[in-house]
């Protein structure tokens, strides 16, 4: 029988994989996706939040304990387990050297990320040379790894592990299991129920977008909390960024993102502001957006900009609608002329311009207008103009699993003994709502490693009665 089964293919699964054959233990790891697409959302990740008290190789002056503390409580509102937050803060400054023994490598941030290259280190290549160089540690360790095996239940005797079945109908035991296959961003039905029909009878998740892998349909998660294990979060709230529009369905990944927000304006269907595009800084604000812009007619709205704004972000991959006018602008992208320009004209006269630094909360704010622009207001007034469309990009849900500073999976408050969950399927723990850069690889990689050691150590302790020929059919 092996001894630790993990099921999952991304950041948090890997870590945890890795750390229990660190630990010694037989591990199996299973995939859903094919390989050529393994690794989960990780894959269009970029950076890991981290905590440092002074520089250290790619991260540049300090991030304190306190500091990363206070931002993710702005972003969540409060909203979060302050203990296992700490955790997660405190592991992520000592996480870098484990992950650089297993081939991850880091670069400095590039000239469109500077201002979080206090807070950030970025992986060389990105997400996916990240989960590649995981992928080929843990096959040099010995992890058995099987792509295209989803699993549909879980075996439970009360609140043990006793065996996973997949959709192909094979039944695998094993000793102790993590839990990390994702959230359900990728199940429109449960996004429907989750989001409901708003008062214009829209189905606002009808127009999400996702992000990543089409393979987070949250089937393991549905079935434990089904199963009686103890949930934490709320089914609407998740990573939701604003999109282009024009994003494929899955996997636009990072790229898709629009940037310019805060060097401009966001209008809605009905050529309206609906919120402060410059209450603070782009990597703790960015997240916001996407739920903002659901919150909107059709779930669409477009980020508008002039020529003054251009080369101060990083550039989508779609190019913007251009036009010499405002009113040919709105035209081009079906709006209403009159009500846009407007909207434009009343944003400019309002907008007061100091000296304008887009790496300062700088003093250029609008006053008179609602809503208000904090930062970074300046007239839109330089030819020629930009509209991007965006839509809801959801990035990952954070409704999850209950845990406690072990990674187990709890019951009724008790914590099983041989079961733990890691990454997406626990985050909600950390982020009950909001977002700022990074958090998500910081918490998958300090739960995946603790939910990899515990597992290993609870398959020490499991002594199976079976046979060796039922263990080596369970395990193949």
């Amino acid at each position: 029988m092996i001894d630790v089964l993990v099921v999952g293919g991304g950041n948090a699964a890997l870590c945890a994989a890795l750390m229990a054959r660190e630990a010694g233990a037989s591990v199996l790891l299973l995939e859903a996706s094919p390989k050529a697409w393994r690794g989960g959302n990780s894959q269009h990740t970029r950076n890991l939040r981290c905590m440092h008290d002074a520089p250290q190789d790619v991260l540049v002056e300090a991030y304190p304990e306190e500091e990363y503390w206070q931002d993710l409580l702005k972003v969540t509102g409060g909203l979060t387990d302050e203990h296992l937050a700490r955790l997660v803060i405190r592991a992520s400054s000592n996480c870098r050297d484990w992950m650089r023994r297993h081939g991850v490598r880091f670069q400095p941030p590039l000239s469109g990320a500077l201002h979080v290259a206090r807070t950030n280190a970025f992986f060389m290549g990105g997400g996916k040379a990240l989960v590649n160089a995981y992928f080929r540690s843990a096959e040099r360790l010995g992890v058995q790894i099987r792509y295209d095996t989803p699993v549909a239940s879980v075996e439970l005797d009360g609140d043990r592990f006793v065996a996973v079945r997949t959709e192909a109908g094979e039944r695998i035991e094993a000793k102790s299991c993590v839990l990390a296959s994702g959230g359900f961003e990728s199940n429109r039905e449960w996004l429907r129920e989750a989001w409901g029909q708003n008062e214009r009878g829209e189905w606002p998740a009808d127009n999400f977008l996702i992000r990543g892998t089409r393979f987070n349909q949250g089937v393991l998660l549905k079935y434990m909390i089904a199963a009686g294990a103890d949930s934490i979060g709320d089914p609407s709230q998740g990573h939701m960024v604003a999109i282009d529009a024009r994003a494929p369905l899955y996997d636009g990944g990072i790229c898709t993102r629009i940037d310019c927000v805060s060097l401009g304006v966001v209008v809605n269907r009905e050529a309206q502001r609906f919120y402060d595009e410059g209450e603070d800084f782009w990597p703790k604000r960015y997240a916001i957006w996407g739920r903002l812009v659901a919150q909107q007619p059709g779930q669409i709205a477009w980020s508008v900009i002039d020529q003054k704004a251009v080369g101060r972000f990083m550039p989508p991959v779609f190019p913007g609608t251009q036009a010499n006018t405002l009113d040919e602008l709105a035209r081009n992208i079906g709006l209403d002329e009159a009500t846009f320009v407007r909207t434009v004209q009343d944003y400019n006269a309002a907008c007061r311009v100091g000296r304008f630094d887009h790496t300062a909360l700088d003093d250029c704010h609008t006053e008179g207008i609602a809503p208000a622009k904090t930062h970074w207001a300046r007239p839109i007034d330089t030819a020629p103009f930009y509209a991007y469309p965006v839509r809801p990009g959801i990035t990952f849900t954070y409704l999850g699993l209950k845990v406690d500073e072990t990674a187990a999976v709890r019951f009724g408050g008790r914590a099983s003994p041989n079961l733990f969950v890691a990454g997406e399927m626990m985050a909600g723990n950390v982020l009950g709502k909001g977002y700022t850069a990074g958090v998500g690889m910081s918490i998958g990689t300090a739960f995946g490693r603790i939910a990899g050691t515990q597992a290993a150590r609870a398959a020490a302790k499991n002594h199976s009665k079976k046979s060796p020929e039922t263990a080596l059919a369970a395990a193949h």
